[in-house]
């Protein structure tokens, strides 16, 4: 059982001893500190009768995970007891979260989700006022609360209230408000659609999106939000052999796969062969670029097939350390058009600035319309990489620094980026290495024209490391 603290949030399993698992006691300290902080940093914003007008507005939104309505009680009744309003938006995906904190003019939020984790994992995903997760500096500011023992709650008078509200419709039109997506385009293309949505939210907003982008042949593959997940809810091809076979059997023209919080988008092309994770990004960045010139960011463990086809349209590519907001902040940065994470994950800023599995199906849909082709047609119009994904279980006596300093020293011959664990640059491909921030483990991703480059370039850091880490111990 894992209790994992990080600027993002806080994340873990469900029951157990306090302090080393996800339970009440911790959920309430932690909402405690994020409303503490959400006060410091908004109340001295305002002016005297600003601050007597009205209290603290924070949006909660959670999946379809068994714990959620349990988790979803702590957090609502803790701020309520601090003095906040809620906004309780109840099922909602992580993306309708973040555009409802917005619309709300709310001052924060809270998406209680562990995301793409098995069904006992739950989460508190934090964001500021406007609906984007907290930077390192403030994600740490929350961490340096948690640990305080100064808490001071409302009285009765000064207690918060909770209204509840539904943002599927709004979220769903703000997507067909999209100057790129072709309504019109997606209904005269008659597609066939096939979903699998996980046992959670995505059942709910997927298929209603659907339906307004004029998709009449939809087939709902695990759509009921019970939170009883019918396979691990990561969207990888391991995963999804009952939608993939379902597709190719049925002749179906493409199919979408969302993790529970539906900001992760797959694709399954209409033979039953994945699109791949890396190119949901790719293919739908290629489609916006063709129509609005500009710059793109990804993470550093995404695929180069995205640097290759924006400087096909004439932009700069640039990558960010792994994690939303680092890929928001450079996106920012660099003016960039549409960005996102390898994973699945499309953050396009005309709609809003945060991962969304809905913008991507769209802008998707429009652009097989628009171009008429099967979806394993489309795919085969861009570069062809490989990455291989591993890892390395972490044990208290790995000392992760110094293994990320000695292997940067082994490969010092090549380029080298630090800014979040150690990406190896190589002519032919590249290997990235980092402790994740959600999981007690050591990610070792790799990409290269073949599978076979991608394993052998993973399997040399990871026999490396096998033999330093002996010596390299805390």
């Amino acid at each position: 059982m894992t209790l994992i603290k990080s600027i993002s949030g806080i994340r873990g399993t469900i029951g157990g001893k306090s302090g080393n698992n996800l339970t009440p006691n911790d959920i309430v300290k932690f909402t405690t500190a994020y409303a503490k902080y959400i006060a410091s940093t908004t109340l001295s914003d305002r002016s005297p009768v600003a601050e007597r007008s009205r209290s603290l507005k924070i949006v909660v939104g959670r999946d379809a995970r068994i714990s959620g309505a349990m988790v979803d009680s702590l957090v609502c009744g803790t701020l309520i007891g601090c003095g906040c309003d809620v906004v309780n938006i109840g099922l909602a995906s992580t993306p309708t979260t973040e555009i409802a904190v917005t619309a709300e003019g709310a001052d924060g939020g809270i998406i209680i989700t562990a995301s793409h984790n098995p069904k006992q994992w739950n989460a508190l995903k934090l964001l500021n006022s406007k609906g984007e997760f907290l930077n390192k500096e403030d994600g740490e500011k929350v961490l340096q609360i948690t640990e305080s023992e100064d808490t001071e709650f409302a009285t009765v008078d000064n207690l918060g209230q909770m209204s509840f509200k539904d943002f599927s419709d709004y979220h769903i039109n703000n997507v067909l408000s999209l100057d790129l997506v072709d309504v019109e385009a997606i209904r005269n293309a008659d597609f066939s659609v096939a979903i699998d949505c996980v046992n959670s939210v995505g059942g709910i907003i997927i298929p209603q999106l659907l339906e307004k982008l004029g998709v009449t042949k939809i087939t709902k593959l695990n759509c009921e939000p019970t939170g009883n997940f019918a396979h691990n809810p990561e969207p990888l091809k391991e995963n999804l052999t009952e939608i993939s076979e379902y597709i190719a059997k049925n002749k179906v023209d493409v199919g979408f796969v969302v993790d529970p919080d539906v900001d992760r988008l797959a694709i399954v092309c209409e033979d039953g062969e994945m699109f791949g994770e890396e190119y949901t990004l790719v293919s739908v960045a290629d489609y916006v670029l063709s129509h609005t010139k500009g710059n793109t960011v990804s993470n550093l463990s995404s695929t180069r097939a995205l640097r290759d086809v924006t400087e096909k349209h004439g932009g700069q590519y640039a990558a960010a350390a792994v994690g939303e907001v680092n890929v928001v902040e450079k996106m920012k940065a660099i003016n960039a058009v549409i960005g996102g994470e390898g994973n699945g994950g499309v953050i396009y800023p005309a709609s809003h600035y945060g991962r969304d599995a809905l913008v991507g199906i769209a802008l998707f849909l429009t652009n097989l319309a628009k171009k008429k082709l099967k979806v394993s047609e489309l795919r085969k119009t861009y570069p062809e990489y490989f990455i291989s994904k591993n890892k390395i279980e972490l044990t208290p006596d790995i000392d992760v620094d110094g293994i990320l300093a000695v292997i940067k020293g082994c490969y010092k011959q090549y380029e080298i980026n630090d800014i979040d664990g150690v990406k190896i640059d190589f002519p032919q491909g590249w290997v990235h290495l980092r402790k994740s921030n959600t999981e007690p483990i050591i990610r070792i991703y790799s990409e290269a024209p073949t599978p076979e480059q991608a394993d052998k370039f993973a399997q040399a850091v990871i026999d490396e490391i096998k033999r330093i880490s002996g010596s390299i111990q805390k």
